[in-house]
């Protein structure tokens, strides 16, 4: 029971940020992109550059931030996996970046206005990241 409501309150905060990133000009691509990699949460694109997002849900910050969590293992899975949703869909060197999305929410699924925090950049993937 507690796995599925874990994964209930992640996807509401997917939901959250991808709303947050299309409310600012950003074209949704895709949502949970798996590969034998791994997963990337969003995949945005805002006009030529395409966003690969982690989104880290918590209650508040007062063990650590977010995006604390995304380990340079978890950045690596990241990296090949927006490697294969480039080829896989046919674009050859966009300019590419990699955010951290932390998403406060205090309630959880009940709070009306979590915070949103959007690290753009937070990693690269050796010279691939704008």
């Amino acid at each position: 029971m507690k796995d599925l409501n874990t994964r209930l309150l992640g996807r509401w905060g997917e939901e959250q940020t991808a709303a947050y990133y299309t409310a600012r000009g950003y074209e949704l691509l895709a949502v949970n992109y798996h590969s034998r990699w791994g997963e990337i949460d969003l995949v945005l694109r805002k006009k030529k550059t395409i966003v690969f997002t982690e989104v880290k849900l918590r209650k508040n910050a007062g063990f650590a931030s977010a995006r604390e969590f995304v380990s340079r293992a978890k950045q690596e899975k990241i990296i090949k996996t927006a490697l294969l949703y480039l080829e896989k869909e046919g674009l050859s060197d966009p300019p590419v970046r990699f955010d951290v999305a932390e998403v406060y929410a205090p309630e959880g699924m009940q709070t009306k206005s979590p915070e949103i925090r959007v690290l753009e950049g937070a990693f690269d993937a050796g010279g691939m990241a704008e």
